[in-house]
């Protein structure tokens, strides 16, 4: 019996990979948008560049932070996406 490749589950996998490379520069961005809302709300200061800086230093200290995690997500689907060639180009 040939081995097979499973189109679904590269599929899904792709769409997981791109949520968890996301997330993090997402949710911190969130956040600190959240925040900032907040200090405006309550100061009364209605400023459009405020929000830019923060949410700027949150997502790239979010991605200094997790991007041990980054990589090690990106290289552990980039080796089931090879094997999953492998078996691809052998059957």
């Amino acid at each position: 019996m040939q081995p097979s490749v499973d189109i679904h589950e590269i599929l899904q996998q792709s769409l997981f990979v791109a949520v968890k490379m996301g997330a993090p520069s997402l949710l911190a961005s969130l956040a600190a948008g959240i925040l900032v809302s907040l200090f405006q709300a309550v100061t009364q200061v209605n400023e459009a560049t405020l929000s830019f800086v923060p949410k700027f230093i949150a997502a790239t200290a979010a991605l200094m932070l997790t991007s041990s995690f980054l990589y090690a997500t990106l290289h552990s689907y980039a080796m089931l996406i090879f094997d999953q060639m492998v078996i691809a180009g052998g059957s």
